[in-house]
């Protein structure tokens, strides 16, 4: 086993260890440890809520999840003489839960969960068809995963990190506001938000010194997003054997890694979509200097998927066109379409008798595939959901007989959105009216004037 150069002691909360990594994006969080080039080692993750969900069937931690706090992230990383425009190279060398043996308190120790997000609290793909908050807890057993809640399935899981990247420069972190700001101020009252700016509030930075600690959480950027250095982009393909070539901002390029996913399907649509466990994962980094401008790679890291994970040779696909349900064309939409292809999938999954929560808890964890299958054809996009027929057990296709029908099972707990008070519901910026001016022109700048017509229209 390399060396653990990031432990986490599971009876202590991530902001209380030894080490203390960040749930934020800045160039001025200092590294917690500095590997060298060629050198391998592991670091401990918590899943990204540091134990708010709980292994029980109630929903109400979904409904109430800290979400503006943030990823918890591990890290950051410096890699001795790497600089601006070098390629980091980060391979993924093995990647698990904390356990597979034991249950424990924490997800990741013998069981993960899958979430659907109420809109009020940040919501999901398919948020207008689902409003209240919905839980499915896995438990792992030889490399599988099964839930009490979903009767019929079981998978084996295909580990990868959810969130990995490199820290910003402070150009790049400033170009990150600005464009999200101006976004923002486009709908500033919108539930679910846009986007997130900064917001201090709950933000961990690390060993910063306290002195810096007011203007760092004023201007640091939230991990939900992917952005250009990486971060939350939810690859499910970046399991073991994977390397990843990350654009580099700043001298040492500053890595850090966490929300870890025992399997997930393609774009962990309920939001909290995969199955989601604390654990480890080991990396092995290189660097390719100045290969930002002799491989063009500016900005997005390139990666090689790795080979871990399950393979399937038979599949039910599911596809969706560019048409919303209420038969509005829209011009070449993959993003209305691969939402068409989800709800056509879970439609047919209904006739086994699944519940309409069931089949979307499902198609987030269970290692689907989505596909763009047509981007051309005007004026109809083309997504379309495959389905692994083998994760069932009974024939899922259909047939002259008819459709097997699941048992009962345990009920898939639910949490009304009603329940989660007004205070709690995610915005973008307070809704407190003595608070939004002050937060429009910190965040907005000059396009603060549609924040003013929005506060003007509710408060006049």
């Amino acid at each position: 086993m390399p060396d653990v150069i990031f432990p986490l002691d599971p009876n202590r909360p991530f902001d209380d260890q030894d080490l203390i990594g960040h749930s934020r994006w800045h160039p001025e969080i200092p590294p917690v440890a500095a590997v060298r080039p060629g050198q391998t080692f592991r670091v401990e993750c918590r899943e990204w809520f540091d134990g708010a969900i709980k292994n029980d069937d109630s929903a109400e931690d979904i409904l109430r999840a800290p979400f503006h706090t943030g990823h918890k992230l591990s890290g950051p990383f410096a890699v001795e003489g790497v600089k601006p425009g070098d390629l980091l190279v980060v391979d993924i060398v093995d990647i698990g839960p904390t356990s597979t043996d034991e249950l424990g308190p924490l997800a990741g120790q013998g069981w993960g969960y899958t979430g659907i997000f109420s809109p009020r609290n940040g919501g999901g793909f398919l948020g207008h068809h689902f409003p209240d908050a919905y839980k499915a807890v896995w438990e792992f057993g030889g490399g599988r995963a099964t839930t009490r809640h979903i009767p019929g399935v079981g998978f084996e899981g295909a580990p990868h990190p959810g969130l990995m990247g490199t820290a910003p420069s402070a150009e790049l972190l400033a170009r990150w506001n600005k464009r999200e700001a101006a976004l923002v101020a486009t709908k500033p009252l919108r539930v679910p938000p846009l986007a997130l700016p900064p917001l201090p509030d709950g933000a961990l930075l690390g060993h910063l010194a306290e002195d810096d600690a007011p203007r760092v959480a004023a201007e640091a950027a939230q991990t939900a997003p992917p952005r250009e250095n990486g971060g939350n982009q939810d690859v499910k393909n970046l399991t073991a054997g994977s390397r990843v070539y990350y654009p580099v901002f700043v001298d040492g390029a500053n890595l850090s890694v966490g929300d870890l996913h025992f399997s997930q399907g393609d774009g962990e649509i309920t939001f909290c979509g995969a199955i989601e466990m604390g654990g480890y994962i080991d990396l092995h980094v290189d660097v390719i200097p100045g290969g930002m401008d002799t491989y063009r790679v500016h900005e997005n890291p390139v990666f090689v998927p790795g080979g871990a994970g399950p393979r399937y040779d038979d599949w039910i696909s599911f596809s969706g066109i560019s048409v919303t349900e209420k038969g509005k064309q829209r011009f070449l939409d993959p993003y209305l379409a691969y939402q068409r292809a989800c709800l056509s999938a879970i439609d047919y999954l209904t006739s086994f008798g699944y519940t309409r929560e069931q089949a979307y808890l499902l198609i987030g964890a269970a290692p689907v595939e989505g596909h763009l299958s047509s981007v051309v054809d005007i004026p109809n996009a083309c997504a379309t959901l495959y389905i692994p027929t083998a994760i069932f057990d009974f024939d899922v296709k259909p047939g002259v007989d008819g459709p097997h029908r699941v048992g009962p099972g345990v009920d898939v707990p639910r949490a009304e959105a009603s329940r989660l008070p007004d205070d709690e519901v995610l915005r973008a910026i307070p809704k407190d009216k003595s608070a939004l001016l002050a937060s429009a022109r910190r965040l907005a700048g000059q396009r603060v004037r549609p924040l003013r017509e929005a506060i003007s229209r509710i408060w006049r």
